[in-house]
């Protein structure tokens, strides 16, 4: 009799275990890759300027979720928006995801990232989009949105050398990798937004993020304090290899400099 119960008692633990593992995995791969968050962050006690951020879009062909990204951007009528790298993995899915930039009520401003390299996309394609809707694509640039307040630096492969050492506006740097804040040779920054991360997709609670990819550090997810100003990490709206999240929802955020 004690035998079965003891025998009973685990069955229920391992059913029990069975059962949360089951519900982690249905969270992490079924649901919590699309479960959109809005996050806010505000760089500047005064801001003169408000707009969107987002990152690693890597569209390969789930229409429904890219409409739900472009309508949720286009709800919080910024005044432009920056993307700050990898809107693709495969060339294929190239002119499908710069049709929904395309989308994009405001203008929007990007920068590549490592997968817009590998994959060989066409950037005078990405130029010619972004630019259409008032924005740019911004490889080692320098531009001013609409409004003439800020200034919006757009580096490619972690370069700052395009960049002057001193600005009479507040100065955005956009950089696809976190790390290039720790090496802008003394240039100074009202804001440092970049991506790459994925804030590591899957986090464990108490431990952090499983694994994140070269170019990051320490700068996982959010905002932190670097040698060339406030940095903040988005952790994007799509996933690499491994089509899951697991406390790291994807994300869009809002701006205040």
């Amino acid at each position: 009799m004690e035998k079965s119960r003891i025998f009973t008692r685990r069955r229920f633990l391992g059913a029990l275990a069975g059962a949360v593992l089951c519900a982690g995995a249905a969270e992490a791969f079924a649901f919590e890759p699309h479960r959109l968050r809005i996050s806010q962050v505000r760089l500047s006690e005064n801001p003169v300027s408000r707009f969107v951020l987002w990152s690693d879009f890597h569209y390969s062909g789930d229409s429904d979720y890219a409409s739900e990204i472009i309508s949720t951007i286009n709800g919080l009528h910024p005044e432009f928006v920056c993307f700050i790298g990898d809107l693709i993995d495969n060339r294929i899915y190239q002119e499908a995801a710069l049709r929904f930039i395309a989308k994009i009520k405001s203008p929007v401003y990007g920068v590549p990232g490592n997968h817009d390299y590998t994959c060989r996309s066409l950037f005078s394609l990405n130029r010619k989009t972004f630019e259409a809707t008032g924005g740019g694509w911004l490889v080692n640039r320098i531009v001013r949105p609409t409004g003439d307040k800020i200034e919006l630096c757009g580096s490619a492969e972690r370069s700052v050398g395009f960049i002057p050492r001193e600005s009479d506006r507040p100065r955005v740097l956009l950089t696809h990798y976190p790390i290039t804040a720790n090496a802008t040779g003394g240039r100074m920054f009202a804001a440092v937004l970049a991506g790459h991360s994925h804030g590591g997709q899957v986090r464990l609670p108490f431990y952090g993020p499983v694994h994140v990819p070269r170019y990051v550090g320490h700068y996982d997810m959010g905002l932190f304090t670097t040698p060339a100003g406030p940095l903040y990490v988005n952790v994007g709206v799509g996933t690499f290899k491994v089509p899951a999240r697991f406390n790291c929802p994807p994300e869009i955020t809002v701006v205040e400099v």
